[in-house]
């Protein structure tokens, strides 16, 4: 911790990270045991076994938990990924713990040899990450944090210091990525948009041909059911992907893989308007961020809205055309605050309709089509509901004044995390736990739900935001 932190002052109310008041919930307590149980003293791993180091959208959620039980520690997730941001401006997607074995998770540091192979990209020299990215999903969590206790984050300069390296993100996503030419950001491996074996990606994938199985061990499978994850196939597939890229010196461009993904780019909208807020804070204008998020998400609409799936379609770049499946990144630009009205109502329609169910038959919303030939309840993104993706939209859902829709998933989400205790992933109609369990986004975004107030968002939404204009973070705050 640097010296700035040592000699900030404490924050106000509760100081100390687990130590619930005796009014709190026994959900509030569990959620934050496993929280206590993945902090490693700088950051939180998502799952002791399954994932043992830290990775980059894992970390946003965790802080937009973890703000509410410490708001230093929160502070301290992000500044940990920060701190191994490329000079490029790149984060990566996994900061690699040197005191954990290397056949504990693969790929491993000596995969990626990101301090060699991406050495003409700025990766930093004193810590070892992967080459590839994921969500960005960092500013929001940063302001989120930051609303936490203002305070805090004043004394110890956090959003001063997060601002630059946050900015630096967002110029490398819109400069270094926009492989279609269209003002949208494409992810060059399905693990960057955070939903690894989507059958959103079948179709893409089919032009690569997979690393042979010989040539890498899947640690995962020592941690879950065959069952549940990805197959041997496409992990052969990913391996491929990502060590070409290596192979390249993680310079982009055109390859393989090259998909604009509406989730990955609604959630670079939303931490757009969040950096508005943040330049507001630190004493600048944010009007530009605020106009650019407004452009992209007219550049959202443009190039994926797809009026008869009734949502938003994943672009293949290198064939030119939409992915005719439905994921639920499709699902997840409900989350914008411009988005036109009407297809904000298609957009209700379909997740309460039969290809999701919600509401219906089923409690959370499933990550892939119900009535897809690729359904799967229990593979990994091919069809269980994922926590972090119904806290989305469940903000979604109440910042299109969907109230009582979002209340309704927002006691699906607590009931299902508690009794699968907090898993990563569930059956949608049964709610039986996948993956692992005592996973972390799925315990802080618990907490986040049981510190939210749905009855009085709307005051204490104008009370910190009066004379900000509209954003996305409002709905948030």
């Amino acid at each position: 911790m640097d010296s700035t932190a040592q000699r900030a002052p404490r924050p106000t109310g509760r100081t100390v990270a687990y130590d619930p008041s005796s009014d709190a919930s026994p959900l509030h307590v569990r959620a934050a045991a496993v929280l206590e149980a993945g902090w490693t003293g700088t950051s939180t791993v998502p799952s002791r076994g399954l994932y043992p180091h830290q990775w980059s959208w894992d970390s946003a959620f965790i802080a937009i938990g973890l703000r509410h039980l410490s708001p230093l520690r929160a502070q301290t997730e992000l500044e940990t990924l920060l701190a191994a941001q490329w000079a490029d401006g790149r984060i990566p997607h996994i900061v690699f713990n040197p005191s954990v074995p290397l056949d504990a998770y693969f790929p491993s540091p000596d995969f990626w040899r990101s301090s060699t192979a991406g050495r003409a990209a700025g990766a930093p020299r004193t810590v070892q990450t992967s080459g590839i990215v994921q969500p960005p999903v960092h500013a929001l969590a940063a302001w989120l944090v930051h609303l936490a206790d203002p305070g805090l984050s004043r004394a110890r300069g956090f959003l001063t210091r997060a601002y630059p390296r946050l900015a630096a993100w967002h110029r490398y996503l819109l400069h270094r990525r926009d492989l279609g030419g269209g003002g949208l950001v494409s992810v060059v491996h399905p693990w960057e948009q955070g939903m690894d074996n989507s059958p959103c990606w079948d179709r893409p994938l089919s032009r690569v041909t997979p690393a042979p199985a010989r040539s890498f061990r899947r640690a995962d499978l020592d941690h879950g059911s065959p069952e549940d994850r990805p197959t041997d196939l496409d992990y052969g597939r990913y391996v491929r992907l990502a060590g070409d890229y290596r192979d390249r010196g993680y310079a982009d461009g055109p390859g393989d893989f090259a998909v604009e993904d509406p989730a990955f780019n609604a959630l670079l909208i939303a931490s757009e308007y969040a950096l508005a807020r943040i330049a507001h804070e630190l004493g600048a204008a944010g009007s530009a961020r605020q106009e650019r998020a407004e452009r992209l998400t007219a550049a959202l609409v443009e190039r994926l809205w797809e009026p008869s799936a009734g949502m938003f379609l994943c672009r293949d770049v290198r064939a030119g055309e939409l992915i005719p499946e439905r994921g639920v990144s499709g699902l997840v630009p409900l989350l914008l605050p411009t988005l036109p009205r009407d297809l904000t109502a298609t957009l209700v329609r379909t997740v309460c309709g039969p290809h999701f169910g919600l509401g219906g038959t089923t409690r959370l919303a499933p990550s892939y089509d119900l009535l897809g030939d690729a359904f799967d309840p229990h593979r990994y993104w091919r069809g269980p509901a994922w926590f972090n993706t119904n806290w989305l939209l469940e903000r979604g859902l109440r910042l299109h004044g969907e109230r009582g829709r979002a209340d309704a998933l927002r006691k699906g989400i607590l009931h299902t995390a508690g009794a699968s205790d907090f898993a990563e992933y569930v059956d949608p109609y049964t709610g039986q736990a996948c993956g692992a369990t005592g996973f972390g986004w799925t315990a802080a975004l618990t907490l986040d739900l049981l510190h939210d107030r749905p009855a009085g968002d709307r005051n204490r939404v104008t009370a910190i935001d009066q004379g900000r204009g509209p954003g996305l973070t409002s709905s948030l705050a």
